[in-house]
């Protein structure tokens, strides 16, 4: 048997390992990691463009630094690191790969004491690929980089972390350095600042007992904490909360804990600002798994079903240590888990679906105020169009026998016959044909319905269908009126031809068309309603 040393190729696998997925926020993310690892109370983060167009991104921390072995040993691809399973970097590849994924040149500048002579190393991915070698290059500090470490590590240890020749960050523009490059990065970095507040929540809120505190600036701007949880708001409910034991493949066993809330409807919260704050959009709904106190994968339900808006003010908060990252399989760039099959259906089957009625409960409640508030106004084209014609199509004569108990005779081409009829006062102006109603008996959709004396139709608009159709058609006038002369032809139809023998086939045929179409719209989206309930 023969073994043979086969070296990779040092400029295409550099190259190469420029492409792990990383996105830019996940990228810096993992060096501030490495900050907080370093055990750094103050981290300051610098993201900016010269007159050039070209981007220096640089994060300066206050916590041990490194010795001149421990700085090799950083640097090195695949390195064996520090033996401290809770950090949050653990794999030895994220400084690099995470850095140049976005820059050609990745500096690091540290010290362990203060005593010490300040260390910089560098990989160049230019002089690699000229080289053809792994030839990392110790260099002195610049000005400018003593500058920005003593900034921050005040005359103590600390580390420097500088990517420079960006060359991946912003799309190439015909003035790199133009009013839109320049908004672009602002973008980014307004994006990156967002992002750092819900990531280390725990560790930017002073009052967060679970971690310990770090302050984190962007461009000298403090980070504030952003909970998705919303817990300082008075109608915020925590709806579950459990701690499970999972056993590990070594025979020993970890704990993670996972709580579930429910935020208040956005006319509920403290403040419109607060409101504002919470961001409840689609999208923030879900799973916010957080590993060692740091979020790694925000706002997602795993797969075990779609965001829909009825679960908007949900949000589920899973949290666990570093015992379980085989069980959960926690990826390079620590931004996603992998559940296995008995904790998954554990959590779909048994622990989410209270939480869900519940969540969906408060949001049908905010639904129909807004329906509600919505239909007063949507049927007046329809009432108009009817009342029109109303005199020419109407061949049955109705008269109340007793109000109260809403009983008519009713004559028609069929003769006469007396049964119950809905008798409505005139609710709003104009709505004498056409009248929605917040529910009808057996959650039908419509019932034909006596106005004033004009014959009717009440439409519930607490039925799916109206939620689902009726609702994103409001702008079409067109659309609503063709579905309001549908139905309020039905309403007459019945009417016309009623008599002792197919009134309760009638009220038969309402229901049965109701549940059919409570089924054929249930896949539907639910429309999202403005600030303002449209």
């Amino acid at each position: 048997m023969e073994k043979i040393v086969l070296p990779p190729n040092p400029a295409r696998l550099i190259e190469g390992l420029r492409d792990t997925g990383y996105d830019f926020n996940t990228a810096l993310s993992d060096i501030v990691d490495n900050s907080i690892d370093a055990g750094a109370s103050s981290i300051d983060i610098l993201i900016n463009m010269d007159a050039s167009g070209d981007i220096y991104i640089a994060v300066a921390d206050n916590g041990c630094g490194m010795d001149k072995s421990t700085l090799m040993d950083g640097m090195t691809y695949g390195a064996k690191g520090v033996n401290d399973a809770k950090r949050l970097g653990k794999f030895g590849l994220g400084l690099k790969t995470a850095s140049t994924a976005f820059c050609r040149k990745l500096s690091v500048i540290t010290r362990d004491e203060p005593s010490a002579t300040l260390l910089k190393a560098v990989w160049d991915l230019d002089h690699v690929v000229n080289a053809s070698d792994w030839e990392m290059i110790l260099d002195e500090p610049s000005a400018y980089e003593v500058e920005l470490f003593e900034k921050t590590a005040k005359n103590s240890s600390g580390t420097l972390v500088v990517w420079e020749k960006v060359d991946r960050l912003l799309k190439n523009y015909a003035n790199p350095s133009g009013k839109d490059a320049r908004r672009a990065l602002d973008k980014v970095i307004k994006s990156f600042r967002d992002h750092v507040a819900m990531i280390y929540q725990r560790f930017l809120d002073i009052e967060d007992t679970r971690a310990r505190n770090v302050s984190i600036t962007v461009n000298e701007i403090p980070v504030t904490s952003w909970s998705p949880f919303c817990e300082s708001e008075a109608e915020t409910e925590m709806v579950a909360d459990c701690t499970q034991t999972v056993s590990l493949s070594n025979g020993k066993q970890g704990e993670f804990s996972i709580k579930a809330f429910i935020l208040p409807r956005r006319e509920h919260f403290s403040t419109p600002e607060a409101a504002s704050e919470a961001r409840l959009t689609n999208n923030m709904q879900g799973i916010y798994i957080y590993r060692e106190n740091r979020l790694i994968h925000p706002a997602d339900w795993l797969g075990m079903f779609s965001k829909e808006p009825h679960l908007t003010l949900l949000r589920i908060e899973f949290s666990f240590d570093h015992t379980l990252d085989d069980a959960f399989q926690v990826d390079l760039k620590k931004s996603r888990i992998i559940l296995n099959e008995d904790l998954y259906n554990w959590i779909l089957n048994e622990f989410i679906p209270a939480p869900r009625r519940a969540a969906d409960e408060r949001y049908r409640t905010g639904i129909r105020l807004n329906i509600s508030e919505t239909a007063k106004n949507a049927h007046t084209g329809s009432n108009r169009s009817i009342q029109e014609k109303e005199e020419d199509i109407v061949e049955s004569v109705i008269t109340v026998v007793d109000k109260e108990t809403e009983t008519v005779d009713i004559r028609n081409k069929s003769g006469s016959v007396r049964l119950k009829l809905t008798i409505s006062d005139v609710k709003t102006q104009g709505q004498m044909s056409v009248q929605p109603v917040d529910s009808i008996e057996d959650n039908v959709l419509w019932r034909p319905a006596l106005i004033g004396t004009h014959h009717a139709v009440q439409i519930n608009t607490g039925h799916p269908y109206y939620l689902k159709v009726y609702i994103p058609n409001l702008n079409s006038d067109v659309t609503i009126q063709g579905m309001d002369s549908l139905l309020w032809a039905l309403a007459e139809a019945e009417l016309t031809t009623v008599n002792e023998k197919t009134k309760n086939h009638f009220e038969d045929m309402r229901f049965e068309v109701s549940r059919i179409l409570r089924k054929l719209v249930e896949d539907l989206p639910d429309p999202e309603f403005d600030n303002n309930g449209n």
